[in-house]
């Protein structure tokens, strides 16, 4: 039964910081979506969106085979992720070409194939409510449901992954705008390759828990590409982006509790109404 607001919301943020599950939800949230604004603001720059909407799917299949095995979905998914990044960043080639695209769509059709097998098997096995329950939590996540162990191991991981993105950030953005440069000043644009699809791949993994496997791009996309039409220098909007996702996940923590919604669901309007918001200001404003 969900909470009701009252005529201060100082008392109901308050009430809601209570309850350990959403002091969870909140740390956790947070960690999540950091490293979500960092990462996706790459991930349009280097136009690897279909990278990531494969690795979502990658991570659903790595949760399930583990929870098949008997191993914790959060392992599964955190390392299957990031064999995932290894694989794109081996099998595709150098630059944006059209082989890209289809090594990237061959990982995809696979993975799918796997966690549609592994989800078959894990929910014709003895607790079938449990175990459907279990795979829709995975697809469409359950921020409210994650217990504090987890909390911690997801933040943990988010500030390594932030730190190491910030870290790359410098060359990661020579290499994402201008890569023939790059490659002639010195710069490994290969490796940095590959070290950025693992980043992508922890950051999918990290935000399957909160948001799922099927709507990991509010966080991942939408702050981003919000930032990149707000703002055009690139350290700007790779922290605008950052502070974008935040916003988004609190205020969704904050409405759901009080809001017979699903926090993923809310997460989700607020950055695509913010996103249509924008769009139509930068439009009108470009008019004028």
């Amino acid at each position: 039964m969900n909470a009701a607001f009252s005529p201060n919301l100082w008392v109901d943020l308050v009430w809601m910081f209570h309850f350990a599950f959403m002091r969870d939800a909140f740390l956790a949230g947070t960690a999540v979506a950091v490293v979500a604004g960092l990462i996706g603001y790459f991930v349009i720059l280097r136009h690897q969106i279909f990278a990531g909407d494969t690795l979502s799917h990658v991570a659903f299949a790595g949760a399930m085979g583990a929870a098949v095995l008997g191993l914790s979905p959060l392992a599964g998914l955190m390392g299957v992720s990031l064999l995932g990044g290894l694989a794109l960043g081996l099998l595709g080639p150098r630059g944006r070409s059209r082989e890209r695209d289809i090594s990237t769509g061959m990982v995809m059709v696979w993975m799918l194939g796997l966690g549609a097998l592994f989800l078959g098997i894990y929910i014709s096995s003895a607790s079938t409510a449990t175990n459907a329950a279990i795979g829709v939590g995975i697809l469409f996540g359950s921020i409210v449901g994650i217990t504090g162990s987890q909390a911690v191991i997801i933040t943990l991981i988010g500030a390594a992954t932030c730190l190491a993105t910030l870290a790359l950030s410098r060359p990661l953005l020579f290499s994402s705008l201008d890569p023939e440069a790059a490659s002639a000043r010195g710069l490994p644009v290969r490796l940095l390759g590959i070290l950025f699809l693992l980043l992508l791949g922890l950051a999918v993994a990290e935000s399957v828990p909160t948001v799922g496997a099927l709507l990991v791009f509010a966080l991942l996309v939408v702050p981003a590409a919000i930032a990149q039409r707000l703002v055009r220098r690139p350290y700007a909007a790779l922290f605008l982006g950052a502070l974008l996702a935040l916003l988004f996940t609190w205020t969704g923590l904050f409405i759901a509790f009080y809001l017979p919604y699903p926090v993923s669901f809310v997460i989700s309007a607020l950055a695509f109404i913010a996103y249509l918001v924008v769009i139509a200001v930068t439009r009108l404003a470009t008019r004028n």
